[in-house]
């Protein structure tokens, strides 16, 4: 039980290390585009999701579509 919150825990010290660095780079920033933020959303889903498979415990187990409606 350790050792995966352990494992759990250096996760979500890695994904919150790449949230802090890219929101340094953005805040300097007037207008950030939606390429970038989806950029770095699924570098931080990606990290959590393969390091919890890896752990046997999945943090993330699927991701709903968002749907837009047509101005």
């Amino acid at each position: 039980m350790t050792d995966q919150r352990n494992a759990n825990e250096a996760v979500i010290n890695e994904a919150l290390g790449v949230i802090d660095g890219a929101l340094a780079k953005m805040m300097s920033r007037e207008l950030v585009s939606t390429g970038e933020v989806a950029d770095l959303l699924l570098d931080v889903r990606s990290l959590l999701t393969t390091e919890a498979e890896a752990a046997v415990m999945p943090v993330i187990e699927t991701i709903e579509p968002i749907t837009t409606e047509a101005v």
